[in-house]
């Protein structure tokens, strides 16, 4: 399957089938899941392939698999993840359909800079290719790592978008939503 984008150090492509338990024996840890509801049953995580692989057929991108290259370096050749954009799905808000930016990786590939990689490629994405007006990114109060890189991508905190997410207890709620538009994006991406 050919890469939906290419970085230096990192492929984006689509789902093949044989990553849906791949990624699931992967990234399935309490570590990896703690801001995330929790380790996941098998049918939960099915349900969860088949929504990733839905916003891929009804939108054209989705949260793709996050590959390194196979050239030598940390975790050379390995499935790091998940990065991209898919649609707000939590239900109960004014967000629902709008394009968001999300990322999940491996622990082993934690602090070597590839979410920031991976997300700057996905945002150039929705900004040109998918013509988004702007981009949100998701996350709860204690996800300080999450909330450093959405402050990376020059995102801006929006108190007033949050929202109870009813799929979660008081531990992972309220939402906190960041935003970009794709003005200041693609000004930021030209040096202007």
């Amino acid at each position: 399957m050919d890469p939906v984008t290419t970085t230096d150090r990192l492929i984006l492509r689509e789902w093949r089938p044989d990553d849906e338990a791949r990624f699931y024996a992967i990234m399935n840890t309490p570590a990896v899941m703690r801001w995330l509801g929790g380790v996941q049953t098998p049918a939960k995580w099915h349900a969860a392939f088949e929504r990733i692989a839905g916003f891929q057929r009804d939108f054209g991108h989705t949260f793709w698999i996050v590959e390194r290259k196979p050239d030598g370096g940390h975790l050379s050749g390995e499935l790091l993840g998940f990065c991209g954009l898919k649609r707000v799905n939590a239900g109960g808000t004014d967000l629902t359909g709008q394009h968001e930016i999300g990322w999940r990786l491996r622990e082993a590939a934690w602090g070597h800079g590839y979410a920031t990689e991976a997300a700057i490629a996905s945002l150039d994405l929705a900004f040109t290719r998918y013509e988004a007006p702007h981009a949100v990114a998701l996350t709860v109060a204690g996800n300080d790592a999450s909330r450093r890189l959405m402050e990376k991508l020059r995102m801006t905190r929006r108190a007033d978008l949050d929202f109870t997410d009813p799929r979660y207890g008081p531990e992972l709620n309220p939402t906190i939503v960041y935003r970009i538009e794709s003005k200041e994006w693609l000004s930021s991406r030209s040096g202007h």
